[in-house]
């Protein structure tokens, strides 16, 4: 059989180590990615049936060139991996006379430490082809290396068939994407079995208008933006949106402290961010409250919960909450312009923070539609009423404790709200999915909002999803406010700022540079500093931000990263325009060397990883791949000349994968909203 004398066996003592190992279907988290019928779902526009049915594979060598499709971000990996499997699939069909469960063809980069370029794990079919995993791995091989001409050799290390792919491969790879503003990234509406789906609603930020946006509000906002970026770059059509709490006691105790203490106080007259003035009132009452509180503890023995509730001061709050919902024109009134300088500092915080919404919800719209649909919701068995009027949702037979929805006195709770909320979202864009960025202490909450929905029969109950994140802290001493409890956003980036600042001064990085030119420099790598950190890490996990560490130029940081496009950029303006066009043109032919065929393969493998980062909702995925990137490129440029290399061929090639490695960064970046400069 042809390819034979190709195939040799590696013994090792420590067989490829890949985590759990080998439980079909669950190998690599990829259990879903090449169903039969719907092989890349998200993000990726080819679908089995129309492009690559069965006896309709490309021929050997068929390359494209640029241009000819669309999008040719799914080339390759149609032409090898999608390729790959269905030769695999139809072999074990043809062998054993059965269809092969989705997910049974893995493939994976193979781990450095052994030969190859793509891993195809065989265990999944040893059962089928009644073979030994080296006779599987073996078989597989030998079909593959004649059926494709990509494949140059494979390798066998017991269940793992690794194949190694020709350099003329990896060359066409760079050639035919070297070109592409869009590497990696899909326009959203160009797959219809996506479109069909409906967009995705991504909620983040979520403030309350009683003060400033503070530290956990950035992590919020970083996960929610990118998120959001990642799944539009995978193809989705996706919806920004933005829930403001305008309205509740604790704005109430806003209001109530400025109308007994302000003095007609304006952020005109002050000088002061409206947000921050307004907080600085809320601040205020809870101080005043707490010396009723004592006064009450002390004269009549109360518990500092029970004094809370019966100080005069709590009970004006309230009052002013009824007469707020019952449309007070002076209520409503002062609600409105203190809500109003609010939304002038968010505004000023998002713009500089680089976070945008498509929509913004206020509560004081939605809260209504939730009792409606709350008291029609009576209707059905899940919900019920109280002897004193309070409406409740029975969550018994879901091992749930039953949840209150309206208040004994009518007013909502936030679970109302929330319901009201989803029922406009749905009415609005008739999303496929509805995604919540909420920290994980609003767990709960979110699996007693799906139970209540499904309870009101909503069609959309399934579609709600909670992207829950850590708490972010910052070391101690660090960055307290004046209030010693929390860090302001607008601070912590004018620190981040500073930092940057400091350090690239220290570093001389700023020679040529004018004031202006600087100024934009240190807020580029600040911020970029500050959402790197953060977005680098696994949302779910709780973080400690330690400025400095951030602003490092070396390691996993996003200065790093920015510093190493920068250095691309310089060659590549040294190099010309019309170097670079006329680079394009290098021969096929040329000696590929290790580095450089590493970063090739590195950057090969970013089109999945934007996939994978949407179908995960994780920009840790994306934050930690860029690095990967950028760490190959220096080790590549530490070795090997580009400019200075005496082979104008060579020299070229290496000005397109310089070329190709900046704009992968660039991308990559992007959809962490980080930018990148092309001087430093």
């Amino acid at each position: 059989m042809p390819g034979v004398a190709r195939f040799r066996t590696l013994e090792t003592g420590n067989i490829l180590e890949r985590g759990n190992t080998l439980e079909t279907g669950n190998i690599l988290e990829t259990g879903n990615i090449l169903e039969r019928g719907n092989i890349l779902e998200t993000g990726n526009i080819l679908e089995r049936g129309n492009i690559l049915e069965r006896g309709n594979i490309p021929e050997r060598g068929n390359t494209l060139e640029t241009g000819n499709f669309e999008s040719q971000n799914n080339y390759l990996k149609m032409n090898i991996e999608d390729r790959i499997a269905q030769i695999v699939e139809a072999s074990v069909s043809e062998l054993s006379g059965r269809e092969i469960k989705p997910g049974q063809v893995v493939l994976q980069r193979t781990r450095k430490d052994f030969e190859g370029d793509l891993t195809l794990v065989v265990f999944p079919f040893v059962g089928l082809m009644r073979r030994s995993p080296e006779d599987t791995a073996g078989y597989f091989g030998d079909i593959l290396v004649e059926k494709l001409e990509e494949v140059e050799s494979f390798n066998v290390v017991k269940g793992f068939l690794n194949l190694s792919l020709t350099k003329g491969f990896w060359l066409n790879f760079l050639k035919n994407y070297s070109g592409d503003e869009a590497f990696g990234l899909i326009k959203p509406g160009k797959q219809p079995q996506v479109k069909a789906r409906g967009p995705v609603v991504v909620e983040y930020s979520s403030p309350n208008t009683n003060k400033p946006l503070h530290l956990g509000h950035i992590r919020n906002n970083l996960l929610g933006y990118s998120v959001a970026c990642i799944l539009e770059g995978a193809g989705r059509e996706v919806v920004k949106v933005n829930l403001v709490n305008d309205r509740g006691i604790h704005i109430c105790k806003s209001m109530l402290a400025w109308m007994c203490f302000g003095n007609g106080e304006t952020p005109g007259s002050s000088g002061k961010k409206g947000d921050k003035l307004v907080g600085e009132y809320y601040v205020l009452f809870e101080r005043e409250l707490r010396v009723q509180a004592r006064e009450l503890m002390e004269s009549k023995g109360l518990s500092e919960e029970e004094a809370r509730n019966q100080a005069p001061l709590m009970q004006e709050a309230r009052e002013l909450l009824l007469r707020w919902e019952s449309g007070d024109r002076e209520v409503v009134d002062i609600w409105k312009q203190m809500n109003g300088w609010v939304y002038d500092g968010f505004d000023a915080t998002y713009r500089r923070l680089g976070v945008d919404f498509d929509k913004i919800y206020y509560e004081s719209d939605t809260y209504l539609l939730g009792k409606e649909t709350v008291l029609e919701g009576l209707k059905n068995d899940g919900l019920y009423k109280k002897e004193d009027g309070s409406v409740w949702a029975d969550l018994q037979d879901d091992k749930l404790d039953d949840k209150l929805l309206l208040r004994a006195d009518g007013t909502s709770v936030y679970m109302t709200q929330d319901i009201g909320t989803a029922q406009l979202r749905y009415d609005d864009y008739q999303p496929g999915r509805m995604v919540y960025v909420v920290g994980n202490e609003q767990n709960h909450h979110f699996n007693v909002l799906k139970k209540v929905l499904q309870k009101l029969d909503k069609p959309y109950a399934d579609a709600i999803y909670h992207l829950s994140y850590g708490m972010v802290e910052l070391p101690a001493g660090k960055m307290k406010s004046r209030e010693g409890t929390v860090v302001d956003a607008d601070d912590l980036m004018d620190e981040m700022e500073e930092t940057a600042r400091r350090m690239t001064e220290e570093l001389g990085k700023t020679q040529d540079f004018n004031d202006i030119e600087k100024k934009e420099l240190y807020q580029i790598i600040g911020l970029g500093a500050l959402k790197y950190f953060i977005l680098k890490v696994d949302p779910k996990k709780n973080m400690l931000f330690n400025p400095e560490e951030s602003i490092d130029f070396n390691g996993n940081t996003g200065p790093f990263i920015q510093y190493t496009h920068a250095r691309i950029c310089s060659v590549l303006r040294t190099a010309g325009e019309e170097r670079l066009v006329n680079a394009h043109g290098f021969p096929a032919d040329i000696q590929l060397q290790e580095k450089e065929k590493q970063l090739i393969k590195t950057i090969y493998d970013f089109p999945g990883v934007v996939k994978e980062a949407a179908e995960e909702m994780s920009p840790a995925r994306i934050a930690n791949y860029t690095y990967e990137v950028a760490r190959e490129f220096n080790q590549f440029y530490h070795d090997h000349s580009i400019l200075n290399e005496p082979d104008q061929f060579v020299s070229d090639f290496r000005l397109c994968l310089s070329e190709l490695t900046a704009r992968t960064i660039r991308n990559g970046m992007g959809l962490l909203g980080i930018r990148v400069p092309e001087r430093m």
